[in-house]
């Protein structure tokens, strides 16, 4: 069933949604070499709640850590470990913070250190195929418009495979709704987009096959061939015009900056 989200809802959700940027804002400012995941999911857990939220993967069907966090050929729903970061990793993070009664959920791709031009290229167009996406969740537009755009801008244009097996999904008062939101599709197919609809869009685009698979632990997920994968997430209202998009990566790509030219100007005094 697909729940329409009044206007003072939505403001709601990007409190939800904004708790979810500045937690991986802080993250951006943590981020170097030599770091665990584990030590990142502590203090992801402890900053939600400081901040007055709930993290909202943590218990989720049983999924035992506050964060999913995924490192280089793992694609999403990694588990955080004692296994230190090293220069070269790529590491997406995907939090979700319940607040106000409604749920939050979005992810960001972090380059470690001095990371190859191929893997930051894929990692450039990840990232633009999810505007793309967004730019297509406006009302009497369809879900398979936001699927094709996402779909013609990495695989089409760049030979990258689109994940099939993991959609995006409708967002509220519980994490996944209706309707799915897959990153591959036709245009002018799929449920007609209406005012008040939340979308969480994600692309998972891997460097090499679409093809993945899942892990013993039942969550993990990696590329079939080994090769990178890349993950972002945006939580987006769709409307007239111009999807209304409620998280914000702005702060956590100022905190990226500044870490990597404070590790420049380290190098360069050393």
């Amino acid at each position: 069933m697909v729940f329409y989200k009044t206007p003072a809802e939505i403001e709601l959700m990007r409190e939800s949604a904004l708790s979810v940027s500045r937690t991986l804002t802080e993250v951006a400012k943590m981020l170097k070499p030599g770091i665990t995941t584990l030590s990142l999911d502590k203090f992801i857990g402890e900053y939600i709640r400081d901040n007055g939220g709930v993290p909202s993967f943590l218990n989720y069907n049983g999924y035992p850590f506050n964060s999913c966090i995924s490192v280089n050929d793992v694609v999403v729903h990694g588990f955080p470990n004692e296994k230190e970061l090293k220069d070269g990793d790529i590491i997406s993070v995907d939090i979700g913070v319940f607040k106000n009664g409604f749920h939050g959920d979005h992810a960001y791709t972090f380059a470690i250190g001095d990371v190859p031009a191929d893997i930051m290229q894929l990692i450039r167009v990840t990232k633009e195929s999810l505007y793309k996406g967004i730019e297509k969740a406006v009302v009497n537009n369809r879900i398979g418009d936001i699927a094709f755009a996402i779909q013609n801008h990495t695989e089409k244009k760049h030979g990258y495979g689109v994940v099939r097996e993991l959609v995006g999904h409708g967002l509220g008062r519980k994490m996944h709704e209706d309707p799915q939101v897959p990153n591959y599709g036709r245009r002018g197919e799929g449920p007609k987009l209406k005012e008040g609809l939340v979308l969480a869009i994600e692309p998972m685009i891997n460097m090499g096959t679409k093809d993945v698979f899942t892990e013993p632990d039942g969550w993990t997920i990696r590329t079939m061939d080994g090769k990178p994968s890349v993950h972002f997430e945006h939580d987006v209202c769709v409307k007239k015009g111009k999807a209304d998009i409620l998280s914000d990566y702005t702060p956590i790509e100022a905190a990226e900056k500044a870490n990597i030219e404070l590790k420049t100007e380290e190098a360069a005094t050393a």
